[in-house]
Parts: structure tokens; C-alpha cells; sequence
């Protein structure tokens, strides 16, 4: 019962001191983020084809982003997951070539096995 208790203490002592520590954290200035061209769909999938550049160019400069910030929501996350590959749609056809026709077994039983996709 004490482990119980001690537990629940430990957990609320956790929550309201990172409640805490949250609450002294600096705001951000993002209106000049948000005013300008509002990205969507297409923009998000143009951001999504060069994400791999854009990391590799935020290693070395601070004022590089992957995620426009200015964007319309859904549409633009969507377009983001589908340019940057997230669902598998582009890595279908390059994982299909890696299985090949191996079947070394010295039984017969196997020699006439199909592989089903």
C-alpha cells in the first residue's frame, strides 16, 4: 500500500515540477512567421521531396526549417508525409526486388515453391 502512495506522490511531484519548469520558459515572437504566403498542399509536398536536404542544411545553419510554419494545416501535413515518403508509397518497388528466388534446401518438397507477393 506504501508503494502505492509513494508512487502517486513520486508522479505529482514529477507533473507539477515540470509544470513548473515549463511555466518559467521564454515565448517565442512568431508573427513574422505567420504573415506572408500560407503553404498548402503542394507546398507541403515540395517541403516533404527536399526534407532530407533541409536537415542536412539545419546541421550548419540555424536559419533553416524543415516545417513551414506559416501553413494550412491538414492539407499541408499531408502533402509534407507524402513528399517526404512517410506512408511507403515511393519504397513499394525497391522493397520488392531484395527477395529472390533462394531456396537452397536439399528436400524435394521445395522445389517447385513459389514465392507470393
Amino acid at each position: 500500500m506504501k508503494s502505492i502512495i509513494s508512487q502517486k506522490v513520486l508522479l505529482f511531484i514529477l507533473i507539477f515540477s515540470t509544470v513548473l519548469l515549463t511555466g518559467c520558459a521564454n515565448n517565442e515572437v512568431v508573427s513574422q512567421c505567420l504573415s506572408g504566403h500560407t503553404y498548402g498542399f503542394f507546398g507541403g509536398l515540395w517541403h516533404g521531396f527536399i526534407a532530407p536536404f533541409d536537415f542536412i542544411g539545419m546541421l550548419f545553419n540555424d536559419k533553416i526549417t524543415m516545417y513551414a510554419q506559416n501553413n494550412n494545416g491538414g492539407l499541408y501535413a499531408l502533402g509534407f508525409l507524402l513528399g517526404s515518403g512517410g506512408w511507403g508509397f515511393f519504397g513499394s518497388k525497391g522493397a520488392s526486388k531484395v527477395r529472390t528466388n533462394r531456396v537452397h534446401i536439399q528436400s524435394q518438397k521445395f522445389d517447385d515453391a513459389e514465392i507470393v507477393e
